[in-house]
C-alpha cells in the first residue's frame, strides 16, 4: 500500500455509514461542521466535541471548514503509531524539521516568553485553551518555526503524496483547498497558505515555491488587521504577481430574498447534546421570520443564501450545558428538502466585542410544514 492510496481509506466514527476518507477529511469534506471551543481561566465545565460528530451532509459532496475531521485523524494517527499525537508530531515532524521551539500541548510547556493576547479592542485575554480538537488546535510554534515547516515539509513526504497535498478542489475561484493546503489557482505563481485564529491570536503561514519563500505572520489580537498588512507588504514586494485573493478562501454570498412562502409555518426539533428542543419558524416576509424555541420567540430579519436558503441569526440562549457556558447566539442554516426544512441550528458567540471569544456549537435541525 502506498502512502497515497491510505488517503482514500475510510476513517469510521460515531456516526455510522458511511465513513468519510483520510482524504476527506484532510480537505474538509468529510461531512461533518464547524466547530469549536474554547477554554478561559475561569470556565466552570470543558465541553466534550465527541457530542457533535454529527455527519451534515455525504462525505465529499462538499466542503465545510471542520476541525472535528482532524480531531478524528488524530486518534486515528495515534492508534497507527501506537504512541501519543505529541510524541508522534515530535519525532516525525518538528526534530526532523528542526522546529526546536514547537510544541503539542493544551497550554504553551516552554519556557521562552509568550505574548500577552488582546480583544479587537484592547483588552488582555485571560489564560485560554482550545481542548476540544487538540489535532486541529493544539500545537505552538514560533513564526520561524512556523515558516521552516512551509519551506521543509514536502520533504518529509513521499513524492506521490507531497503531489497530493497541493491537488485541491476549488471552494473558490481563486483558491482550493488540499490536504491542510490552500492552494492558489489561475494566473500567477502557486501560492499554498493557511490562516488560523482564536481570542487573542491572527496567524498566517505562506509558501511560495518558485520562489523558494515562506513566510509566517503571528500577531496577538483577535483582529486581523495588523496580520493581513503585514502580509500584504511582505508578499506584494517578494512575489512578482501575488494578489490577495490567491490566500482567501472565503467567497462572497451575499443574502438574497426568501423563497420559502410568505405566511408559511414550519415546527419540528433542534437535536440539542441534552435533549431534543421545539423549534418552529413563521415566514413573516421575503426577509423576516418569526423564530420560537423552546418557550422563547423573536422577530429576526432571514435571507437566502448560496449554501443555505433559509439563514439567520438571533439572540436565542440554547438552554443546554455547553451552550451556556458562552454559546448566548442560535443561528439557523436550513435547506427546503421534500417538504422539509433540513439543516442546523448552531449556538455560538461572534467575536470579542463582549467578554472572550465563545465557543461554535452546531446541531441537527428540522421542521416539516404545518
Amino acid at each position: 500500500m502506498t502512502a497515497c492510496s491510505g488517503l482514500d481509506e475510510a476513517v469510521p466514527g460515531p456516526d455510522g455509514d458511511p465513513s468519510p476518507t483520510v482524504r476527506q477529511l484532510l480537505q474538509h469534506r468529510g461531512g461533518l461542521a464547524a466547530y469549536y471551543d474554547f477554554h478561559y481561566a475561569d470556565t466552570p465545565r470543558p465541553i466534550h466535541s465527541d457530542r457533535y460528530q454529527v455527519r451534515f451532509r455525504e462525505p465529499g459532496s462538499g466542503f465545510e471548514y471542520a476541525n472535528l475531521g482532524y480531531h478524528r485523524l488524530g486518534r486515528l494517527l495515534e492508534r497507527a503509531d501506537g504512541g501519543s499525537l505529541a510524541d508522534c508530531l515530535r519525532e516525525r515532524v518538528f526534530e526532523p524539521l528542526g522546529m526546536a521551539d514547537s510544541h503539542f500541548a493544551d497550554r504553551y510547556p516552554g519556557s521562552a516568553p509568550a505574548a500577552r493576547r488582546y480583544t479587537a479592542d484592547g483588552r488582555a485575554y485571560p489564560l485560554c485553551a482550545s481542548g476540544g480538537t487538540p489535532a486541529a488546535s493544539a500545537v505552538w510554534a514560533t513564526a520561524a518555526d512556523l515558516a521552516r515547516f512551509g519551506h521543509r515539509a514536502p520533504g518529509l513526504l513521499r513524492p506521490e503524496t507531497a503531489a497530493a497535498t497541493v491537488s485541491a478542489p476549488p471552494i473558490t475561484d481563486h483558491v482550493g483547498y488540499g490536504l491542510g493546503w490552500i492552494v492558489s489557482t489561475g494566473p500567477g505563481p502557486q501560492i499554498r497558505s493557511h490562516g488560523g485564529g482564536m481570542g487573542g491570536v491572527a496567524a498566517l503561514l505562506i509558501a511560495a515555491p518558485e520562489q523558494d519563500l515562506s513566510v509566517a505572520v503571528l500577531t496577538n489580537s483577535t483582529d486581523k488587521a495588523a496580520r493581513d498588512a503585514i502580509v500584504e507588504h511582505v508578499m506584494t514586494e517578494l512575489v512578482p504577481g501575488y494578489r490577495t485573493e490567491q490566500i482567501t478562501p472565503f467567497a462572497a454570498d451575499p443574502a438574497g430574498p426568501l423563497t420559502l412562502a410568505v405566511g408559511s409555518r414550519w415546527a419540528g426539533r433542534i437535536a440539542t447534546t441534552d435533549d431534543e428542543l421545539p423549534i418552529s419558524i413563521v415566514v413573516m416576509t421575503e426577509h423576516q421570520i418569526l423564530l420560537a424555541v423552546g418557550g422563547e420567540a423573536v422577530a429576526v430579519a432571514a435571507g437566502a443564501h448560496a449554501a443555505a436558503g433559509l439563514r439567520a441569526v438571533a439572540r436565542i440562549q440554547l438552554p443546554t450545558a455547553d451552550a451556556r457556558v458562552n454559546s448566548p447566539v442560535l443561528g439557523l442554516e436550513l435547506n427546503e428538502q421534500d417538504g422539509r426544512l433540513v439543516g442546523r441550528a448552531v449556538a455560538h458567540k461572534a467575536g470579542d466585542s463582549t467578554g472572550w471569544l465563545g465557543n461554535f456549537l452546531p446541531h441537527s435541525c428540522e421542521l416539516a410544514r404545518i
